[in-house]
């Protein structure tokens, strides 16, 4: 009787805690969509000032077809991008654009005195800021998640129930990655 009731006792233990490893991963699962979908609403907001900001720029940049064309195009993959992967290196070839279209910006002082592009240029640095926060989140919750799916005791619990690792947003792009030089 007694055998039984520590076989009983065990058993129940183990079951609690099997229990608490499948809850907390999926807890942490939900986490990671979520640090997702806070990307994904400033990357819709980005997606919507491009086109504003391209407009008010055409009247004055009357021979920058090409940089137009390289921003709309870029914007189009990005928000047909599918996951994470695609999403990373789409918005890495917006960015790109971007950067060249700020940079083309600089040869029309009168575009760069508009009070409504000054504007637009305004809220899309924030909207970068506020992506860069959300990719960071996201990335560290995709960090936590991975590291519970893979370390003993719940990687036995994320066998059982198929819970993958996730893929980081990552910057693709390795014009990015360099340190841009200050010149004087």
């Amino acid at each position: 009787m007694e055998v039984m009731l520590i076989v009983l006792v065990v058993l129940i233990i183990l079951a609690a805690l099997f229990i608490g490893a499948y809850n907390k991963l999926i807890r942490l699962r939900n986490q990671v969509d979520n640090a997702w979908s806070q990307i994904d609403v400033q990357l819709k907001r980005r997606h919507d000032l491009i086109p504003n900001l391209v407009e008010t720029a055409k009247g004055y940049m009357q021979h920058e077809r090409g940089t137009f064309e390289a921003i709309t195009e870029a914007r189009s993959k990005a928000m047909g991008a599918h996951n994470v992967a695609e999403a990373s290196q789409a918005e890495g070839q917006l960015t790109e654009a971007l950067s060249k279209f700020m940079l083309v910006v600089e040869n029309y002082p009168d575009l760069k005195a508009n009070q409504n592009f000054l504007s637009l240029q305004e809220t899309l640095t924030s909207t970068e800021n506020k992506i860069a926060f959300a990719r960071q989140g996201y990335n560290d919750q995709v960090l936590f998640y991975n590291n519970k799916i893979q370390m003993f005791p719940s990687n036995m619990v994320a066998g059982m129930f198929n819970f993958s690792k996730r893929d980081y947003f990552e910057i693709e792009n390795e014009a990015e990655r360099s340190v841009p030089q200050v010149k004087f």
